[in-house]
């Protein structure tokens, strides 16, 4: 017989929608298939491989000099937030440290939404502002970017309601790729009456950031992370810069003590020490980033659109099972993505190395043909 508990955990299962998981496929593809010298172009989850493995091993190896793991962290958020202040050109008090962007989401979504109330946010894109609304047992409305993937604005505002107290937008946007003017963030600051939460984990590789705005506007909330330009996805460490008042809500109402482990924190610190590698890496992807959406749209059967990200957005002629297995076979894994907007057979890249594109880019010519 069911214990109430076991029942309680299956309902719950029954009744909640899936959360944001994703298990990527990449360890058992590489001991399922054999591939020549197991070179699988792994383009499936916007990892940043432009720093190279050695050079981020060195920089943890000097950052943990005189770590010691018995202790709780000390200062080292604290450090981390002054070198971020330094990067951003804004005062430490403007910045809340996390374990990942994701997890600051999670916390301006616990702050800021009660059960019943809501989050608007653009379709297509980041899965996991509906899984921070959900844990709140809050609403999150979805309004469809225009066919171009620019913001259907007037259909934005008109959505919003009394219980409305969040808009997430993320640019540049995951998955379509494109950046949003910042003429149009800062309409939409004056324009929402809630919090303006702009993910900003992409912008590294765009052309601008809403960072300035944070001075002008009270609601306005941006969420950054070291995983895709710094290319620490492994460490799970992010960050928000907002108004004083609510990045200290953020770092002391909405979060548990010692959030971010002390490895990450000092790494961060060092990393943004060694910045000029940073940069490079970010130059790096840009060029590749023009030549492979070029390459793509060579393909007859393909469609690539421009990205201001680390990833490339294309579609196929061909069908989505049919091209995603056929890449897999040949050593190429990227994300299937489905439907956006009016075009079907979506798939999302990563901008890899130039062997790693090139390597797509045969493999699709092949499966296209």
């Amino acid at each position: 017989m069911e214990s109430r508990a076991r029942q309680r955990i299956r309902r719950k299962l029954e009744t909640t929608q899936p959360s944001y998981t994703f298990k990527d496929p990449y360890k058992s593809i590489k001991h399922g298939l054999k591939f020549e010298n197991e070179r699988i172009a792994k383009l499936n989850l916007n990892e940043n491989f432009f720093i190279p493995r050695e050079k981020l091993l060195q920089i943890i190896a000097e950052a943990l000099e005189d770590l010691d793991p018995r202790l709780y962290p000390q200062d080292e958020e604290e450090k981390l937030r002054e070198k971020i202040c330094e990067y951003l050109g804004l005062p430490a008090d403007n910045i809340v440290v996390g374990n990942g962007g994701d997890e600051i989401l999670e916390r301006i979504a616990h702050l800021f939404l009660k059960k019943g109330e809501q989050a608007i946010t653009i379709s297509p894109t980041f899965s996991m502002y509906r899984f921070a609304v959900n844990l709140q047992k809050a609403k999150l409305i979805e309004i469809p970017l225009k066919n171009d993937f620019s913001l259907d604005f007037d259909r934005l505002l008109s959505s919003v309601t009394t219980r409305t107290k969040i808009l997430f937008l993320c640019s540049p946007n995951n998955p379509t790729g494109n950046q949003f003017g910042i003429d149009e963030i800062k309409s939409l600051a004056e324009g929402f009456p809630g919090v303006i939460v702009v993910d900003e984990a992409y912008v590294e590789f765009a052309d601008y950031s809403a960072i300035s705005l944070i001075k002008k506007y009270e609601n306005l909330i941006v969420v950054r992370t070291f995983s895709k330009a710094f290319g620490l996805a492994g460490l799970r460490l992010g960050y928000g810069v907002a108004d004083v008042e609510i990045a200290k809500a953020l770092s002391e109402c909405v979060s548990p003590p010692f959030a971010v482990n002390t490895v990450s924190l000092k790494v961060g610190a060092k990393i943004l020490e060694n910045i000029k590698i940073v940069e490079h890496a970010i130059q790096r992807v840009k060029a590749e980033r023009e030549k492979m959406v070029k390459a793509l749209n060579g393909i007859d059967g393909v469609k690539a659109f421009n990205s201001k990200a680390n990833f490339v957005l294309f579609k196929t002629e061909k069908p989505l099972g049919y091209v995603y297995n056929g890449l897999l076979q040949k050593g190429v894994l990227v994300r299937k993505i489905g439907t956006v907007l009016s075009f079907q057979n979506c798939f999302r890249a990563t901008v890899g190395l130039p062997w790693m594109n090139a390597k797509l880019v045969d493999a699709l010519k092949e499966v296209s043909s």
